[in-house]
């Protein structure tokens, strides 16, 4: 099983917390009931977690609350931890590359603070 963690940065913020909060209720039992799943289940359907093609090992948590659509982005870390960088709406079709970046960026500083290199 997996266990969900929130990256947190240098100044000791949580970006995902904070776009949780920035959430309804019910949006954010939609988000902790897919969160549930990914850390319960072995085999993950991909409508809710798939592995980002193009990017350095960035997942996707993909969320839906009514005509809403979330995203958690973050990374695998020794295949036990799932480690969530960053939270938003989706309004396009593509994931957008600067909340890509934003999630390689924050692995990177990440494991950097563990004492690991990407």
């Amino acid at each position: 099983m997996r266990e969900i963690k929130f990256y947190i940065t240098p100044s000791g913020k949580s970006p995902v917390a904070d776009f949780l909060d920035s959430l309804t209720s019910k949006q954010v039992k939609k988000v902790t009931w897919v969160l549930n799943l990914i850390e319960n289940t072995n085999r993950v359907p991909r409508e809710y977690f798939k592995k980002l093609a193009g990017t350095s090992g960035i997942w996707e948590v993909r969320v839906q609350s009514g005509s809403n659509i979330f995203r958690l982005l973050g990374f695998m870390d020794y295949g036990k931890f799932v480690v969530l960088t960053n939270g938003f709406v989706k309004k396009s079709h593509k994931t957008p590359k600067n909340e890509i970046e934003i999630a390689e960026n924050r692995k990177s500083d990440y494991l950097f603070r563990k004492g690991e290199s990407t």
